[in-house]
């Protein structure tokens, strides 16, 4: 039986996101900061410009590990931690708080999970979309 190695996201990449989320933020005239994590939850690259409010980075930094540990777009997620929801308890239930603001992607290979990107700073549609446009440079 063989198995098809999975390529990771390499550093390279990670600024790769970074570069891209940037870009397109600066052109919407969006100051913001990006976080890329690898499958395991370790930061690869991160970004705050100096114009970015400083709790972005925290905020991009955990809508990136909410995305991963779901493996799920934030913006998807809003929903299930309202009363009733699937994870209602779940962000008081994590050492690491989940942030369930749209902003935070995951990032895929041959359909696998590999890390995730968060962007912070904007409104959570423009995170959102901001981080969509750097997961698809990759592809």
């Amino acid at each position: 039986m063989s198995t098809t190695a999975l390529a990771p996201l390499t550093v390279h990449d990670a600024e790769a996101l970074v570069t891209a989320a940037h870009r397109v933020a600066e052109a919407a005239g969006v100051t913001v900061s990006v976080t890329v994590l690898d499958a395991g939850g370790h930061l690869l690259a991160f970004r705050r410009d100096d114009r970015a409010v400083l709790i972005s980075g925290e905020t991009s930094t955990r809508k990136a590990y909410t995305a991963l540990q779901l493996n799920a777009p934030t913006a998807e997620l809003v929903d299930a931690v309202q009363p009733g929801g699937p994870f209602h308890t779940l962000p008081t239930a994590l050492d690491r708080p989940l942030l369930f603001i749209a902003g935070g992607v995951p990032v895929r290979r041959d359909g696998r999970l590999v890390g995730a990107v968060g962007v912070g700073g904007g409104a959570p549609e423009q995170d959102h979309a901001f981080a969509m446009a750097a997961v698809e440079t990759l592809v």
